[in-house]
Protein backbone atom coordinates (compact mmCIF):
# COMPACT_ATOMS: atom_id res chain seq x y z
CA UNK A 1 0.00 0.00 0.00
CA UNK A 2 3.15 2.03 0.87
CA UNK A 3 4.21 1.60 -2.78
CA UNK A 4 0.84 2.84 -4.15
CA UNK A 5 0.66 5.62 -2.04
CA UNK A 6 4.21 6.19 -3.29
CA UNK A 7 3.54 5.49 -7.10
CA UNK A 8 0.56 8.22 -6.86
CA UNK A 9 2.89 10.97 -5.03
CA UNK A 10 5.17 10.21 -7.92
CA UNK A 11 3.07 10.60 -10.76
CA UNK A 12 1.27 13.56 -9.73
CA UNK A 13 5.36 15.31 -9.20
CA UNK A 14 5.92 14.32 -12.83
CA UNK A 15 2.42 15.62 -13.83
CA UNK A 16 2.87 18.81 -11.74
CA UNK A 17 6.38 19.28 -13.31
CA UNK A 18 5.56 18.41 -16.81
CA UNK A 19 2.19 21.04 -15.87
CA UNK A 20 5.03 24.08 -14.97
CA UNK A 21 7.48 23.08 -17.69
CA UNK A 22 4.91 23.74 -20.40
CA UNK A 23 3.67 26.63 -18.28
CA UNK A 24 7.05 28.21 -18.48
CA UNK A 25 7.26 27.59 -21.92
CA UNK A 26 4.63 29.05 -22.81
CA UNK A 27 5.35 32.28 -21.06
CA UNK A 28 8.83 32.45 -22.51
CA UNK A 29 7.11 32.32 -25.80
CA UNK A 30 4.74 35.43 -25.09
CA UNK A 31 7.84 36.91 -23.74
CA UNK A 32 9.69 36.82 -26.96
CA UNK A 33 7.07 37.55 -28.82
CA UNK A 34 5.97 40.82 -27.62
CA UNK A 35 9.86 41.83 -27.47
CA UNK A 36 9.68 41.32 -31.39
CA UNK A 37 6.61 43.45 -31.22
CA UNK A 38 7.82 45.95 -29.73
CA UNK A 39 11.11 46.27 -30.17
CA UNK A 40 12.12 48.29 -33.59
CA UNK A 41 13.65 46.11 -35.88
CA UNK A 42 17.43 46.76 -37.03
CA UNK A 43 18.10 46.67 -40.27
CA UNK A 44 21.68 46.59 -41.93
CA UNK A 45 22.55 49.44 -44.68
CA UNK A 46 21.95 48.10 -48.20
CA UNK A 47 25.25 47.14 -49.88
CA UNK A 48 25.71 50.42 -52.23
CA UNK A 49 25.33 52.15 -49.36
CA UNK A 50 28.04 50.56 -47.52
CA UNK A 51 31.26 52.37 -46.65
CA UNK A 52 29.70 56.05 -48.15
CA UNK A 53 27.83 58.81 -46.83
CA UNK A 54 24.13 57.46 -46.15
CA UNK A 55 22.69 61.00 -47.50
CA UNK A 56 20.04 60.42 -50.11
CA UNK A 57 21.45 61.77 -53.79
CA UNK A 58 19.16 63.49 -55.86
CA UNK A 59 18.07 60.25 -58.25
CA UNK A 60 15.72 62.57 -60.90
CA UNK A 61 16.41 63.34 -64.44
CA UNK A 62 16.28 66.23 -66.64
CA UNK A 63 14.93 66.38 -69.91
CA UNK A 64 15.78 68.82 -72.69
CA UNK A 65 16.03 69.43 -76.06
CA UNK A 66 14.41 71.77 -78.98
CA UNK A 67 11.28 72.38 -81.08
CA UNK A 68 12.73 72.84 -84.83
CA UNK A 69 11.20 72.49 -88.34
CA UNK A 70 12.30 70.36 -90.79
CA UNK A 71 15.15 72.55 -92.09
CA UNK A 72 16.73 72.62 -88.42
CA UNK A 73 15.11 75.76 -87.33
CA UNK A 74 14.01 76.60 -84.20
CA UNK A 75 9.95 77.24 -83.62
CA UNK A 76 9.52 79.77 -80.76
CA UNK A 77 6.43 79.85 -79.03
CA UNK A 78 5.77 76.08 -79.62
CA UNK A 79 4.21 74.24 -76.53
CA UNK A 80 6.01 71.06 -75.35
CA UNK A 81 3.79 68.47 -74.01
CA UNK A 82 4.85 65.91 -71.08
CA UNK A 83 2.66 63.36 -70.30
CA UNK A 84 3.77 60.83 -67.27
CA UNK A 85 2.73 57.31 -68.10
CA UNK A 86 1.70 56.36 -64.80
CA UNK A 87 -0.53 58.86 -63.81
CA UNK A 88 -1.47 60.56 -66.94
CA UNK A 89 -0.63 63.87 -66.12
CA UNK A 90 0.50 66.70 -68.45
CA UNK A 91 2.97 69.14 -68.30
CA UNK A 92 3.74 71.90 -70.64
CA UNK A 93 6.29 74.12 -71.42
CA UNK A 94 6.50 77.44 -74.11
CA UNK A 95 9.40 77.35 -75.65
CA UNK A 96 11.54 80.65 -76.18
CA UNK A 97 13.39 82.21 -79.35
CA UNK A 98 16.06 79.41 -79.25
CA UNK A 99 13.48 76.66 -79.22
CA UNK A 100 14.60 75.08 -75.90
CA UNK A 101 12.31 73.59 -73.57
CA UNK A 102 12.96 71.69 -70.25
CA UNK A 103 11.50 69.41 -67.86
CA UNK A 104 13.76 68.80 -64.56
CA UNK A 105 13.00 66.59 -61.57
CA UNK A 106 11.31 63.34 -63.48
CA UNK A 107 11.28 60.49 -61.84
CA UNK A 108 13.55 57.81 -63.29
CA UNK A 109 11.18 54.93 -62.66
CA UNK A 110 8.39 56.14 -64.60
CA UNK A 111 8.07 56.55 -68.51
CA UNK A 112 6.87 60.11 -69.87
CA UNK A 113 5.96 60.69 -73.21
CA UNK A 114 6.77 63.99 -75.19
CA UNK A 115 5.76 65.77 -77.49
CA UNK A 116 5.60 69.48 -79.45
CA UNK A 117 2.81 71.20 -81.52
CA UNK A 118 3.10 74.53 -83.41
CA UNK A 119 -0.04 76.43 -85.45
CA UNK A 120 -1.96 73.34 -85.30
CA UNK A 121 1.15 70.65 -85.85
CA UNK A 122 2.34 68.22 -84.27
CA UNK A 123 5.25 66.50 -83.63
CA UNK A 124 6.24 62.79 -83.45
CA UNK A 125 5.52 61.65 -79.82
CA UNK A 126 8.67 60.11 -78.08
CA UNK A 127 9.19 58.08 -75.30
CA UNK A 128 11.69 58.79 -72.04
CA UNK A 129 11.74 55.00 -70.82
CA UNK A 130 12.42 54.00 -67.52
CA UNK A 131 14.82 51.53 -68.55
CA UNK A 132 17.06 54.44 -70.46
CA UNK A 133 19.78 55.15 -67.18
CA UNK A 134 21.17 58.53 -68.35
CA UNK A 135 20.01 61.59 -65.63
CA UNK A 136 20.30 64.11 -68.75
CA UNK A 137 18.02 63.28 -71.73
CA UNK A 138 17.93 65.15 -74.83
CA UNK A 139 15.31 65.16 -77.36
CA UNK A 140 14.88 67.00 -80.66
CA UNK A 141 11.51 67.74 -81.50
CA UNK A 142 11.22 68.13 -85.19
CA UNK A 143 7.34 69.71 -86.69
CA UNK A 144 6.62 69.85 -90.30
CA UNK A 145 5.46 73.41 -90.44
CA UNK A 146 4.24 72.92 -94.33
CA UNK A 147 1.91 69.83 -94.26
CA UNK A 148 -1.34 70.47 -93.80
CA UNK A 149 -3.01 70.17 -90.20
CA UNK A 150 -4.53 66.86 -88.89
Amino acid sequence: MKKAIIKKAVVKQTIFEVRVAVSLLVLLALVMLSALIVSKPVLAAPAQLFGRDSKPEDKTRLLTGKVLDTGDSPLPDSVVYLTNTHTRAVKTYIVGADGTYRFPALQPSIDYEVYAQYNNHKSHTKTVSQFDDRQQVYISLKINTKAESK
